[in-house]
């Protein structure tokens, strides 16, 4: 059995969001390549709202607003 090269630069990075109403979601994938730079992680919030407005036209289900994110 060949072993696989671990992957220098993952594609994703997770994140936890906590919601104003308390809820939580975990390990939410955001595209690695939008974050760093002197924005850091604040790319990842409209990623999340965006998903969460996609869930939510799928489900018939809204969201409330995203209280804060933290990588996992």
């Amino acid at each position: 059995m060949a072993r696989k090269k671990p992957n220098p630069k993952a594609a994703f990075v997770l994140f936890n969001v906590l919601y104003e109403d308390g809820s939580q979601t975990s390990n939410r994938k955001v595209p690695s390549e939008i974050l760093g730079g002197l924005d850091g992680d604040d790319p990842a919030r409209a990623v999340i709202e965006a998903q969460d407005q996609e869930i939510a036209e799928r489900s018939g289900r809204s969201r409330g607003p995203i209280k804060s994110i933290e990588r996992a």
